[in-house]
């Protein structure tokens, strides 16, 4: 089965081997190669949906059901981000292009970009009942995050979105930071914009700083956002429901309590993740790499006979090779 993605088709279920829609007569094989097979998921402003090519590798096809200027805006951007990134934390775009259903002048945005199998943490932690993940979890996922975020900074972009419904867990492991809808470049135009108070505020309710919340968002920002999120995998609890709405504001107010939730992680790491999160942004880390260096350090003094092991492990590989040569 294929399936139309003209707004107003009224029975976008198509067969295999139509190449126009039996309903409204649109174009099933998008950009002449990609025919939808099942839509994944609705939400925010856009549809999602599985794709297949001649390659016969599933991807999906992001298209974008509004199309006020904001929006639209949101949803190029993204497009823009993902085909120029090339980290394995981050899904690839393939490429991006607008469908005009039949009889329509109105453009239809669309991106095709990888597959991430898997669930966001946000899923992840509601089937799995809310229970927190242990320290030696906590540093792995850090790890990776960081070293993502590392690219993501390196290329001048600010994700201003971190939060676990962000992140998807693959079933290898791995982590990807997804949702580039509201990244921004940091450019001379954007510094201008922050400085004169005209840039769109957007804001996760709990994760956003108080800098992003007026406006004004850094890299730190995306720091403070990870911090939260991490809060949040660590106790099971939404960082909202960690503040006393009687005596703090969540926007000024730190969240001290939390560390009492989180029993399972040392002082070492409850402290590097109130730094993370730290309200006056100045006390926050200056950059990604110093955040990777510091976590070397963390796992170097929790965890030392695995820095040995894995020592001992690349001695042993460098002395066979050392006997392959001779």
């Amino acid at each position: 089965m294929s399936l139309c993605i003209n707004p107003q088709c009224q029975n976008p279920d198509n067969p295999d081997n139509l190449l126009r829609c039996q309903s409204c007569d649109s174009e099933l094989l998008l950009e002449g190669r990609y025919l939808v097979r099942c839509q994944l998921g609705e939400g925010g402003f856009a549809k999602t949906y599985e794709v297949s090519d001649r390659t016969n590798i599933p991807k999906v096809l992001k298209v974008l059901s509004k199309k006020e200027p904001k929006p639209v805006e949101q949803f190029q951007r993204e497009a823009q981000v993902l085909t120029r990134l090339n980290h394995p934390g981050v899904p690839q775009g393939e490429e991006s292009f607008t469908f005009y259903p039949k009889n329509s002048q109105e453009p239809v945005y669309c991106l095709v970009m990888e597959k991430v199998e898997g669930e966001n943490l946000q899923e992840w932690l509601e089937k799995g009942k809310n229970r927190p993940i242990g320290e030696k979890t906590a540093l792995n996922w850090l790890n990776q995050l960081v070293k993502t975020l590392h690219e993501v900074h390196q290329q001048q972009l600010i994700h201003r979105d971190i939060k676990p419904s962000n992140i998807m867990l693959k079933p290898d492991g791995g982590l990807v930071l997804i949702d580039f809808g509201i990244a921004r470049e940091i450019t001379g135009t954007y510094e201008q914009k922050q400085a004169a108070g005209q840039l769109t505020k957007v804001v996760s309710d709990g994760y956003s700083p108080l800098e992003q919340v007026n406006g004004s968002a850094v890299p730190q920002s995306d720091f403070f956002a990870l911090g939260r999120t991490f809060v949040h995998l660590l106790t099971g609890e939404h960082p909202l429901n960690l503040c006393d709405h009687n005596r703090h504001d969540i926007y000024t107010d730190e969240l001290e309590d939390w560390r009492d939730k989180a029993t399972q992680i040392s002082s070492l790491l409850g402290d590097f993740i109130d730094k993370l999160m730290a309200r006056p942004m100045q006390k926050r880390h200056a950059d990604t790499q110093t955040i990777l260096e510091r976590l070397a350090e963390i796992e170097q003094t929790l965890y030392p006979h695995k820095q040995k092991k894995q020592k001992l492990s690349n001695s042993e590989t460098a002395t066979n090779w050392q006997n392959v040569t001779l």
